[in-house]
């Protein structure tokens, strides 16, 4: 039986210890290899144009998607100032500060005006939408007729040993409590079955990953 959703902040992460130890757990992840997924952001059709980014936090997505495509533009949306300057310094890291424009706000109200972005994309901030129909509304008002969108998440429901490998292979260890934490707020499959057909968003498929689930679809009419 899979336990009920135990809410998370939706402030976002803050504090100069928190965003340091954030920033070097996904440095860690994209260092590895194969941890930050841009490969499901490409299929999903996402890969010219200008993109929008939800909850970037220190932007590694991001800026290795920019990586991977070439006279593409990117635009974040991140809750919090301090996961901002960070992201900011990574920018310049990897030489694409022209390409990126990092916004500071909330998803519940995008400050982007209607039919501006060819694609939406993020991963792991779904679980801190304390609204998610209304986030999910307003990717539909921002993308383009025809853009495209992938939201990615943890799994709720994921298999307990895999649980238990994310937890005990999370470094620094300080992450490990607040990893725990997003995975018992995330969401099943069934919920965002009951979820979505409660929004805009029409032309959409739900799957399950191994470590969580996605979100792909194309913005048509009404």
């Amino acid at each position: 039986m899979v336990k009920e959703r135990i809410i998370e902040t939706n402030h976002g992460i803050s504090g100069e210890f928190n965003v340091e130890m954030y920033d070097k757990f996904m440095r860690r992840r994209r260092d590895r290899g194969g941890w930050i997924d841009t490969d499901s952001i490409l299929e999903a059709g996402i890969n010219l144009g200008v993109a929008l980014e939800i909850g970037p936090g220190p932007c590694y997505l991001g800026l290795e998607w920019l990586k991977k495509t070439e006279n593409t533009y990117l635009q974040t949306l991140e809750i919090s100032l301090d996961m901002i300057n960070i992201a900011e310094k990574n920018a310049i890291e990897y030489n694409l500060q022209n390409r990126v424009k990092n916004n500071l706000g909330n998803a519940l109200e995008m400050p982007f005006e209607d039919n501006m972005f060819d694609g939406v994309f993020s991963n792991g901030s779904l679980h801190e939408w304390s609204q998610p129909i209304k986030v999910f509304n307003e990717i539909y008002r921002v993308l383009k007729l025809g853009g495209k969108y992938c939201i990615s998440d943890l799994r709720r429901d994921i298999n307990p040993l895999v649980k238990w490998y994310m937890k005990r292979t999370v470094k620094p260890i300080e992450m490990r409590e607040g990893l725990i934490a997003s995975i018992n707020a995330s969401y099943t499959i069934k919920e965002l079955h009951r979820l979505l057909p409660n929004t805009n968003l029409r032309n959409y498929k739900i799957k399950k990953i191994f470590m969580g689930l996605m979100v792909q679809g194309v913005k048509t009419g009404k």
